[in-house]
């Protein structure tokens, strides 16, 4: 082969390879890193994949996080089923938890998630104050007794249990972080939802 044509050859060999690499590097550029959980945890969304926001009330970094949250939703694919589940580190998250599940159990969750939050970060609320948590509970048109007994029932309790469990196999350090389908965490920061983006569609591809 004379030397020219091994030049054609080589270059035509670089543009391929730079061609490859590319779209690497642009992905490199707009995800995050994640960690891979081995063996994978068993999930709640039945047919479908399951992205998990671990999150704390508390949390002025998951707070300032719900607009973008809220939007990547809205364009949530039909396979996915999203999830919230209180990080558990401390008795203060684990009170949070509580009135998270409480919430719930009430069936007022989708109501005042947002304004509990605003409650806490722009009113400076305090989660602990029982006489301003009465308050805010009534203003919001929630009984009072049927809260307290909410937070003392058996479901809510477990479910602040598994929680706990789950803050510690999900491997997080800090909130909020997202799991998808039992298989991966992410860390917040740029690229999280083109991580997330990637890692269902990764999950999408296995079945």
């Amino acid at each position: 082969m004379d030397s020219r044509r091994r030049t054609v050859i080589a270059a035509g060999l670089a543009v391929a390879c730079a061609a490859l690499l590319r779209p690497l590097a642009t992905f490199a550029q707009q995800t995050r890193e994640f960690i891979e959980i081995k063996p994978p945890l068993p999930v709640e969304a039945n047919g479908k994949i399951e992205v998990a926001e671990l999150f704390w009330y508390g949390c002025i970094h998951c707070y300032n996080l719900e607009p973008a949250l809220d939007n990547w939703l809205k364009k949530l694919p039909r396979d996915v089923e999203f999830r919230r589940i209180p990080a558990v580190f401390n008795r203060q998250m684990e009170f949070d938890a509580l009135i998270f599940y409480s919430f719930d159990a009430l069936g007022v969750l989708a109501k005042v998630h947002r304004p509990f939050f605003d409650a806490i970060h722009k009113d400076h609320l305090r989660t602990g104050d029982k006489e301003a948590m009465s308050e805010w509970l009534q203003k919001n048109g929630i009984e009072v007794k049927k809260f307290d007994d909410a937070m003392k029932s058996f479901g809510v309790q477990s479910k602040t249990r598994r929680a706990k469990q789950l803050t510690v196999d999900y491997k997080i350090d800090g909130t909020p972080a997202i799991g998808v389908n039992g298989r991966y965490t992410v860390s917040a920061g740029d690229g999280l939802f083109p991580t997330v983006d990637a890692l269902i569609e990764r999950e999408r591809k296995k079945k």
